[in-house]
């Protein structure tokens, strides 16, 4: 003999499997990484007590002002990242959810992906140092130059780099620094011909930069919207999409004129 259940039994019954699938996620590990901004760091300085740039066999300018490349940091590949955290994180301007496969492409293991993050830092700044000196004329082999920047991988600092190359040996071409005085930030790809690439992050980096004095930001110009969703207040977005085109933006903004490309 069968028994009817009621229709508030019958409901809890059916409630149960979706309750049941919440719970799971809420405890659950979930294929994300939270990132936030990062540390910044200027490349006419020093970092961590060695100056980021070196050149010898050519003259070198003292500097003013600052050119600050942007980082973001992001959970670990091996961390744990549950339903609350990204919950969280969502509704926060200051964290972004991310997949994690787009954060960390290049291997399963932490060494892997560290192994993998310095070979493209040191890439990014092979190449960046290629396209400094290509656009000033030199030859890398009567001028060397030298980079280091502790505690920092991947690709993205290269647009930076080259900027500083140039502003240490020409500056804006008469006299003068690139930066005006200011403290410039920035972020973006450079391969040896001066492209600027997309990186990502920019979100995010736009608030490290405004953290640390930036009030002008230098981004790829095909993440112009990225970089407006949180862009911070008192932050001037300039767009780049060559190493060339980055050099004459800061020219006029340090002299006032000409024109300045805006996102």
């Amino acid at each position: 003999m069968l028994s009817r259940l009621t229709r508030p039994q019958a409901l809890a019954v059916c409630a149960l499997p979706v309750v049941a699938l919440f719970a799971t996620a809420a405890f659950a590990p979930l294929p994300f990484s939270v990132a936030q901004p990062g540390m910044t760091a200027n490349v006419l300085g020093r970092n961590q007590g060695t100056p980021v740039i070196t050149v010898s066999g050519a003259e070198t300018r003292r500097t003013s002002g600052q050119l600050r490349m942007t980082t973001i940091e992001a959970t670990g590949p091996d961390a744990r990242v549950g339903l609350g955290d990204v919950v969280d994180s969502w509704f926060r301007t200051d964290r972004a959810v991310l997949p994690r496969d787009s954060v960390y492409p290049s291997g399963d293991t932490v060494k892997e992906i560290e192994r993998h993050n310095e070979a493209q830092m040191r890439q990014s700044q092979d190449a960046a140092t290629q396209a400094a000196l290509k656009y000033l004329g030199l030859r890398a082999g009567q001028v060397k130059v030298t980079l280091k920047l502790a505690d920092v991988g991947g690709p993205s600092a290269g647009l930076l780099f080259s900027l500083g190359i140039v502003d240490k040996l020409d500056g804006d071409g008469s006299g003068g620094d690139l930066t005006g005085g200011r403290v410039i930030a920035g972020t973006g790809t450079i391969d040896a011909a001066g492209r600027v690439g997309a990186v990502g992050g920019v979100a995010l980096k736009t608030q490290a930069a405004r953290r640390d004095g930036a009030t002008v930001f230098l981004v790829p110009k095909a993440e112009c919207a990225d970089a407006r969703a949180e862009l911070p207040k008192g932050l001037r977005l300039v767009p780049v999409t060559t190493l060339g085109g980055a050099v004459d933006s800061l020219v006029a903004l340090e002299k006032g004129k000409g024109r300045v490309p805006s996102c």
